[in-house]
């Protein structure tokens, strides 16, 4: 008898999983790369969008990296592979140590393979929603220390708190418990400049997810900044955050994207 946790992860197609497949990863199921051959049908650029977030990440983590930021958090952080936080922070400083948090076990134990061989990296099965309980768990005192600062990601995640007080109460939490000179980096799915007919099929298979979803404005994603002080060029597409060559992915078409960032700093 297949139990209810099991038959969600047959039938649901899982947003970590998921998010591997599209970036061309191996750690997925049928209905993950199901989910994700549709998306792409319906919205032909999302492989370049997550492609585009995946370079966001790179160049936030570096540029906070070059802040003397040596700790970070990465929240629903999905299967880590090549390029992921940790590498990206230990280019710049070898002793660099990374937290990857998410609630889906199977990216957990994915990760905690992949992982095995670095002490200064650890992946942590928790709902990013709990971030109070998260930083007193032994795991992550043995390799964060909130005395000094540190930085906060949170990619392509808060659009699955479809709950505003609960999505905007995690920053607001974030925000209280990190000491000055920590950041947080964004970025959020927006259909603001996507077609209508577009709108209309994402959201409609969006339903078959395990994780329900919410597409935000860009002033709805700068809300998430309140109490930073936001980094030039503030929130942004994607594409558009620190571009560091002319032919970065979408850099002349930004909005294809169909995702806002951007960097906070607490003073």
């Amino acid at each position: 008898m297949v139990d209810e946790n099991q038959e969600s992860i047959l039938t649901k197609f899982n947003p970590a999983r998921y998010w591997d497949y599209i970036l061309g990863g191996h750690y997925n199921f049928e209905v993950d790369r199901a989910a994700g051959d549709k998306i792409i049908e319906v919205a032909p650029d999302a492989r370049l969008g997550a492609l585009a977030n995946r370079s966001f990440l790179r160049r936030s983590v570096r540029f906070l990296a070059q802040q003397d930021i040596h700790q970070f958090i990465d929240l629903g952080s999905g299967i880590p592979t090549v390029g992921n936080v940790h590498e990206i922070a230990q280019r710049v400083n070898p002793e660099a140590h990374t937290i990857y948090v998410d609630k889906d076990p199977v990216a957990v134990s994915h990760s905690h393979s992949l992982l095995k061989e670095d002490p200064n990296t650890f992946t942590i099965e928790e709902n990013l929603l709990n971030f109070s309980q998260l930083i007193q768990r032994k795991e992550f005192t043995d390799l964060i220390n909130l005395n000094k600062p540190v930085g906060v990601l949170l990619i392509s995640v808060l659009h699955f708190v479809p709950d505003d007080v609960q999505a905007y109460g995690l920053l607001k939490t974030i925000h209280s418990i990190l000491p000055s000179g920590s950041y947080v980096v964004i970025s959020h799915f927006s259909l603001e400049n996507a077609p209508q007919r577009t709108i209309k099929k994402l959201m409609s298979l969006g339903k078959s997810s395990s994780d329900p979803s919410k597409q935000r404005s860009q002033l709805e994603t700068e809300r998430f900044f309140e109490g930073f002080k936001l980094i030039e060029p503030g929130v942004v597409f994607v594409p558009s955050w620190r571009p560091e060559a002319d032919d970065e992915l979408l850099v002349t078409e930004p909005e294809r994207a169909l995702s806002y960032c951007g960097v906070g700093l607490k003073e």
